[in-house]
């Protein structure tokens, strides 16, 4: 689901169109983002996965902090991998696809009943797999609406979390 979210979000924030948004596996975690130019060109930011330094950068923008959070050791690196999204364990990143095209709502819908169903999975009343089946479920409910305040995407959260919460206590019976 992160990685859905965050499809949503360079949606959001770059106007990138979701057909020109691709994921690929990065098993290292060392490649956090790369953008493709019309020329070819290809220009990542890499660091050691450690989140400390995105929010350190969040906290310290438009400057970068001082504080050093680690270095890749080049010589040490032997490989940076990566491979297609296995979407049929990973369900939920087409669902945020999905919701991303469906737009209005259905984003905040999405994240919603995501939070829920993994609350619902740590409380042990959910098993891991049922995740993408609460997102699903909640969605089909989803009413379609266009958000034109905050408070609106603030209800629509609400609301999509009233729904996973009920279908989460229906499963559990």
């Amino acid at each position: 689901m992160n990685k859905g979210l965050e499809v949503i979000e360079a949606h959001e924030l770059y106007g990138t169109t979701y057909d020109d948004i691709d994921v690929v596996v990065h098993p290292q975690s060392i490649v956090h983002s790369m953008a493709e130019f019309t020329d070819g060109s290809t220009i990542a930011q890499l660091s050691l996965p450690d989140m400390r330094l995105p929010i350190g950068y969040a906290l310290g923008y438009p400057h970068r902090i001082g504080t050093a959070f680690g270095r890749i050791d080049w010589s040490m690196l032997e490989r940076l991998d990566f491979e297609p999204p296995d979407r049929a364990t990973f369900r939920c990143l087409d669902l945020a696809y999905d919701a991303g095209r469906t737009g209005g709502t259905a984003p905040a819908w999405l994240s919603a009943a995501n939070e829920v169903a993994v609350e619902g999975f740590l409380a042990g009343t959910l098993r891991w797999n049922e995740i993408p089946d609460v997102c699903v479920d909640t969605l089909t409910v989803h009413d379609g609406a266009t958000p034109h305040t905050v408070d609106d995407v603030i209800e629509a959260d609400a609301e999509a979390r009233r729904v996973a919460s009920r279908l989460i206590n229906r499963r559990s019976r």
